[in-house]
């Protein structure tokens, strides 16, 4: 293994960046948990181990980073993605025109709906830079081994030459993550002692000195390698006579095959396959049958349910702007009775008495649910826990992590925020399972629902809109009846706040200031 790969591994995997280099604004609530200082990203992308190319083929002796043009037919691994890409642009072309034959819609002036252009993931002028690097060990419960994983994420930018021989960049709205394993298979420390999950938490809360533990006991660097995942804004469609604005984002996950030594098209975690499911009677039931089991229904609520392969989806497109309610956040998932536009096209998968009927179950077999108390959390969660429906919950466009633009001389507001509300919301709970194996104690890996985070008793986020403040979501205890509903009763808004009315949602509202 190259040096620079070992520096790599002992950078990403094992450590986190000094405090001292995150932005002030975001130090304290990514300290141990992300690297998001546009300074520091710049210094990291710069260094050759940190190059896609480099990570995914250490072996070959050529200039790194390379631009898309030869990054995708170059390196082998990544082969399968721009034909599955493909594939995903001409299914949507052809059912954008079934379903809206007055529109046109290609790339470039003239067109109603305008494509993202495919020709930058073939450009010489085109390359990934680092956007950030996330801690994401919260998720050590879809692989214990794995201790969770560390995800490096890489913005689309575009260079031109000026006039005057310099460069200037542009970035493109396209993400690619490459989501590594937090720890090996086989993975060992300086002296040949196995690296615990304890050992990777600590080196990302204390900042230790990874520089010691650069040396040979690195695992093959495949070994590290969990999946990729790509998130495009496939189209734009400015306001007009016939709709308000609309961008629609592409989610797509390619999984990394040790045997073929190529990243395969996948699944995407819990993105319920919603067509085939209200297609198929047989496979609707079993999907009812499986998710208001009661141990099931229990993993649901808390967060980290891992819904089977057969009920999911290998493409998800989501639209945005997007409601704050569950219905509105896809209005066509159509899963509840009375939820979506096409409610009266099927019939629903689950009833509000197969809600009820669950939740009186679990309890009577001694359940306490912690966030699905009423058929409305139901149906928040059946949202928010799919890939789409978490995209539309306080993201930034259809993005959580865009990141900071540093190749920007001049960076403007829109350019500044590396993450959205919903990223920086999660991460006292981010941290606080840090700090559990850190401590070499079992973690919670509950969370909460992705509009409202999960404080875990800290009192960091109170005030903020992250939690409580002004544009916070919260409950407009108007739901139904006038009753408050059970599932969102904490979400409150501070003194001098109140819930009101954002969009049209008969349940969640925002927080602004009290009026007379």
């Amino acid at each position: 293994m190259s040096r620079a790969l070992r520096i790599l591994i002992a950078v990403v995997v094992l450590c986190g960046a000094p405090v001292s280099l995150f932005a002030a604004e975001n130090a304290p609530l990514t300290r141990g948990t992300a690297i998001t200082d546009p300074d520091l990203l710049r210094k990291l992308d710069q260094h050759d181990a940190l190059a896609i190319s480099r990570l995914l083929w250490p072996e070959r002796s050529a200039d790194f980073p390379l631009t898309t043009d030869l990054l995708f037919s170059q390196v082998p691994q990544l082969a399968p993605i721009p034909r599955a890409i493909d594939a995903e642009f001409d299914r949507y072309i052809a059912e954008h025109k079934a379903a809206s034959p007055s529109e046109t819609i290609g790339v470039g002036e003239g067109f109603d709906v305008q494509l993202f252009d495919r020709a930058n993931l073939k450009s010489p002028d085109a390359r990934f830079v680092l956007a950030g690097i996330v801690n994401r060990m919260d998720r050590a419960y879809v692989s214990e081994d794995a201790c969770g994983e560390i995800r490096l994420i890489y913005r689309l930018a575009r260079f031109e030459t000026k006039p005057d021989g310099g460069k200037s960049a542009t970035r493109l709205p396209m993400t690619l993550n490459l989501v590594m394993k937090a720890r090996g298979a086989r993975q060992t420390d300086g002296n040949g002692r196995p690296v615990s999950c304890a050992d990777v938490a600590r080196r990302w809360l204390d900042n230790g000195d990874w520089q010691g533990l650069i040396g040979s006991h690195f695992p093959p660097y495949d070994a590290m390698l969990d999946r990729i995942e790509t998130n495009i804004q496939i189209s734009i469609a400015p306001k007009s006579a016939l709709h308000d604005f609309r961008s629609d984002y592409l989610l797509k996950v390619f999984k990394y095959d040790p045997a073929t030594k190529q990243f395969v098209e996948s699944t995407l975690e819990n993105q319920i396959d919603r067509d085939r499911i209200l297609a198929n009677d047989t496979l609707g039931r079993d999907f009812k049958a499986w998710l208001l089991a009661p141990d099931h229904l229990r993993e649901f609520d808390l967060g980290t349910v891992l819904i089977p392969e057969q009920f999911l989806a290998k493409a998800a497109v989501v639209p945005t702007p997007a409601g704050l309610d569950a219905s509105e956040l896809q209005p066509e998932f159509g899963m509840m009775q009375g939820e979506g536009k096409e409610k009266n096209k099927a019939d629903p998968v689950f009833t509000d008495n197969d809600v009820v009927g669950a939740l009186m179950q679990a309890a009577a077999r001694g359940i306490e649910m912690q966030n699905i108390r009423s058929v409305a959390g139901f149906q928040r969660r059946l949202n928010d826990v799919t890939c789409a429906g978490c995209h539309q919950t306080r993201g930034i466009g259809g993005f959580h992590f865009p990141g900071v633009d540093w190749l920007a001389d001049k960076p403007s507001n829109s350019t500044i925020v590396p993450a959205s509300p919903h990223f920086f919301g999660d991460q006292v709970r981010r941290r606080d399972i840090l700090a559990a194996f850190a401590a070499g104690k079992r973690p919670d890996f509950s969370r909460g629902f992705s509009g409202r985070p999960q404080t875990r008793g800290s009192h960091e986020l109170a005030g903020t809109e992250y939690e409580d403040g002004w544009g916070a979501h919260c409950s407009l205890q108007t739901a139904g009846s006038g009753t408050a509903d059970r599932s969102f009763t904490s979400w409150s808004c501070a003194k001098g706040l109140s819930c009101q009315a954002a969009a049209a949602s008969s349940r969640i509202g925002m927080c602004f200031i009290k009026t007379r």
